[in-house]
């Protein structure tokens, strides 16, 4: 039975290794420390953190969500370690609340592996507090206890750090929220919030119903986070699909910091009925799972039902592989074990002793290994059969260039939900591809990286080839944003300061579908930078006064998005200014940059122009594994949309933007 904790009571542990899991309406960074005896940690080597995630017997996220599975191996503690201590912060300079008074309560959770809960704790009464330690697990006279904490910090993590004993609290903090900010930057973005009506409805049996047991090991580099499949999910689970955004059935951070009052019910317990019920999927034999349907997800319209059928999909596929992963990780970790206790007596070292149990510790580690794969296979299975029935239903928004869909497309009268930027899938199985989706209008933008150093295909390039495919990357991307918006309603300015690219940019320019010609030389990237600058000062002038009716009438207040070719060649310390400004400022009033370039050539500028990548969404132009899930910190391969060979489906689509263009007078 559960057993609900309030602040200050105690529980005893039935087993050492455990999950904590932790949901949030808001992304918050999770990390746990370790304490000895008198609670004192004695080392950065005892802090597992974003930046380090792991310690003997601990692993903790890598970057910020709303929902964490911690994985804790009590046994497996470092000598010494009597306490547990799992840390709770909000990300800094994220743009989100700070202060948890203006997010629901957390809710923790101490589970087994099996998913079934020991003790839960909700983190109530927290007001100007930016951390909280939010419980502990400790040792007491040889038996293991949870303790619900709930000690909050309004100095942040460095306060928090400072009370355990932490040496320099505030660098570590520092090196802590830098990590985080690093991963958000490179992060598909979660989908947004979202009532319980847009829960996703599963109708799978059987495998379909695996859970996790824990994260899986840490990347060697922090991935670029898929930021939004990207604004971008399977072991099919039973769990509602609220990534990162406000938690189904509570309040908004936006609102709460408003000063409404804070629902403090558990987030993840709220359950309504869908709006309209998704349609109904195929009988399914005794024993095997549903057959997948096209829609399976509630929504208001069948674009919505797919695109959140789509985004559980991607969560339901890192779940999946991240417990996968995790359980040849504790095969790999038991095997170690059995191994280092067997060979600790000296009379097993030599002769068949020894033998024996290095055959034994394997066999076993072999058969864990071999249940888990059984078990991802038969959830790679159902996925990979959901997947080939939700991909001919897309809309020419969310389907790739070789979907027939785009050859009768026709211009929308309001742009859709989100557009289609790539596939992303995991080594597990590479032919099982999750479409990357950004919400429409763009809420960060992009940036295709045209360096040889962005992946090993691209090492393997000539570097004007890479430098072509880039742009015709971009300009892909661009004709997909223009075929998506009503007619005049999106804008595409070209930057391209030494005309290199005026073969990549041929179908537009041909099509007769920019703003103006692509711009070149000095005094034509300051016109479109001036021009653009002053679009979004007006705009903000204007909402700030609640005063749309006094914007000049030749200002087009439509979204706009510039493609810049090559930065920061061509451009002086003005335009690098402007260039930024656009980053920060635009995407809130409907300016968006698209920036063509090589990351490790511009890097030579100096840290000048960090900002402005980390608040951009990479992107490749070839396939290349830097983009995570909110979840667990998959290392997701990205590959971009590819025209099929031969096909006119792009000049198809531009035609068809010109003529509806002409047809409304714009």
């Amino acid at each position: 039975m559960t057993a609900e904790l309030v602040r200050g009571q105690n529980h005893t542990l039935p087993q050492t290794r455990l999950e904590i899991r932790v949901s949030a309406g808001t992304p918050v960074v999770a990390g746990a420390t370790l304490g000895d005896e008198r609670g004192t940690v004695r080392g950065v080597e005892w802090i597992a953190h974003p930046g380090s995630p792991q310690l003997p017997g601990l692993e903790v996220s890598q970057q910020a969500a709303a929902d964490h599975r911690l994985a804790v191996d009590l046994e497996a503690l470092p000598a010494g370690a009597h306490r547990v201590t799992v840390l709770l912060a909000l990300p800094v300079g994220a743009g989100g609340p700070v202060r948890f008074g203006a997010v629901p309560a957390p809710f923790v959770s101490v589970t087994g592996l099996d998913g079934t809960e020991i003790a839960t704790f909700t983190l109530t009464d927290l007001d100007a507090e930016s951390a909280v330690s939010a419980l502990e697990l400790y040792r007491r006279q040889d038996a293991w206890k949870v303790r619900a904490v709930g000690q909050g910090y309004a100095g942040g993590l460095a306060e928090m750090l400072a009370d355990q004993g932490v040496t320099d609290p505030a660098a570590l903090a520092g090196s802590i929220q830098e990590a985080v900010t690093r991963g958000l930057a490179r992060s598909v973005a979660p989908p947004p919030p979202r009532t319980p009506e847009a829960d996703r409805v599963r109708h799978a049996t059987g495998s379909a119903d695996h859970r996790p047991t824990a994260p899986p090991p840490a990347a060697p580099e922090p991935p670029e986070p898929l930021a939004d499949p990207a604004t971008t999910g399977p072991a099919h689970t039973t769990q509602p699909h609220t990534a990162s955004g406000p938690a189904a059935g509570g309040p908004s951070a936006a609102g709460a910091s408003a000063g409404g009052p804070i629902n403090y019910a558990h987030p993840r317990r709220q359950h309504a009925a869908p709006p309209s019920p998704p349609p109904a999927a195929p009988p399914a034999q005794p024993g095997q799972p549903a057959q997948p349907v096209a829609g399976d997800a509630t929504g208001w319209s069948m674009d919505e039902r797919l695109y959140n059928q789509i985004w559980g999909m991607f969560e339901d596929l890192a779940r999946a592989v991240a417990a996968y992963r995790s359980a040849v990780d504790f095969a790999e970790s038991r095997m170690d074990q059995e191994l280092d206790r067997a060979l600790s007596d000296p009379r097993n070292r030599i002769g068949g002793a020894g033998d024996r149990a290095r055959e034994a510790a394997r066999a076993k580690r072999d058969e864990l290994a071999s249940r888990a794969r059984e078990a991802l296979d038969r959830d790679l299975a159902q996925l990979a059969a959901e997947a080939a029935v939700v991909e001919p239903a897309l809309p020419a928004a969310y389907a790739g260039w070789g979907n027939p869909v785009w050859h009768a497309h026709r211009i929308p009268m309001e742009i859709p939900m989100a557009l289609r930027i790539g596939d992303l899938h995991l080594p597990e199985r590479t032919d099982l591809r999750i479409p990357l989706l950004v919400r429409l209008p763009l809420e960060r933008g992009m940036w295709v990286d045209s360096g040889r150093a962005a992946s090993e295909s691209a090492a393997l390039m000539d570097t004007d080839r890479l430098r072509r495919l880039a742009m015709e990357t971009a300009v892909a991307h661009a004709a997909r944003l223009l075929a998506v918006y009503p007619p005049g309603e999106f804008a595409v300015h070209v930057i391209d300061p030494a005309g290199s690219a005026a073969g990549p940019l041929a179908p537009l320019v041909e099509a007769g579908v920019l703003a103006g010609p692509p711009a070149a030389g000095p005094g034509g990237v300051a016109s479109v930078l001036a021009h653009l600058t002053r679009r979004v000062d007006l705009v903000q002038m204007a909402v700030r006064a609640r005063a749309a009716d006094s914007l000049p009438p030749d200002l087009d207040t439509g979204e706009q998005l510039l493609v810049v070719n090559d930065f920061p060649h061509g451009f002086d310390d003005r335009a690098v200014t402007q260039l930024r400004y656009l980053a920060d400022e635009g995407p809130a009033v409907g300016v968006h940059l698209l920036m063509v370039a090589d990351r490790e050539e511009a890097s030579a500028y100096g840290p000048v122009l960090d900002p402005l990548w980390r608040s951009l969404l990479r992107i490749t132009p070839v396939a290349d594994s830097h983009l995570a899930d909110p979840w667990v910190g998959h290392a997701w391969t990205y590959e971009p949309l590819t025209i099929p060979p031969g096909s006119r489906v792009l000049e198809q689509v531009l035609a068809a933007v010109a003529e509806a263009r002409r047809a409304a007078g714009r």
